[in-house]
């Protein structure tokens, strides 16, 4: 197998590229286990499909990542066990989520996501695992653009404040 090769699943991964997808799985695995727990306070049907929605693609991030891990020898990180549905009406008033503050922490996770891909490209030297990064990216570019859609329907979005520049006197 040499360090440059024309399959680059061929070509060793480095320790950058194992670190990053170890724990890519290891986020997504908490990840999943609170936005189940967050589903089951979601009271706006449209953000449940979302929270939804996110939950598969962390889970069919997850299978190609363990996959890249098994074969290369590489235990996988320990996994929550899955949160059972609940009823929202069986959650008591001050301890549930509120769908903005769900929202927000979903963008906020997605934020998080889009920078961690973009990172993980830029310290791949495996073409797969940095097209890999590259598809992970755009589908969380994607599910960024419906919650921020979806924010601005509901009315959830808060913009920091605007800046508007000085009328230039005369």
């Amino acid at each position: 197998m040499g360090i440059i090769s024309k399959n680059p699943k061929e070509e060793p991964l480095h320790y950058g590229e194992v670190f990053t997808i170890w724990s890519h799985v290891l986020t997504n695995n908490g990840m999943i286990a609170m936005y189940q727990t967050l589903y089951n306070h979601t009271g706006d049907r449209d953000l449940a499909k979302i929270v939804e929605e996110a939950v598969v693609g962390m889970e069919e991030e997850n299978k190609q990542l363990t996959e890249i891990l098994k074969v290369n020898g590489v235990g996988l990180p320990p996994a929550p066990p899955e949160r059972p549905n609940a009823r929202l009406e069986d959650i008591p008033v001050g301890a549930k989520y509120n769908d903005p503050e769900i929202s927000a922490i979903v963008s906020g996770n997605v934020a998080a996501g889009l920078v961690a891909c973009s990172t993980a490209i830029g310290k791949s030297t495996r073409e797969d695992i940095a097209t890999m990064y590259g598809q992970f990216h755009m589908a969380k570019a994607q599910l960024g653009a419906k919650l921020l859609r979806l924010n601005k329907s509901k009315g959830w979005l808060v913009p920091p404040p605007l800046h508007v520049a000085p009328q230039d006197e005369r």
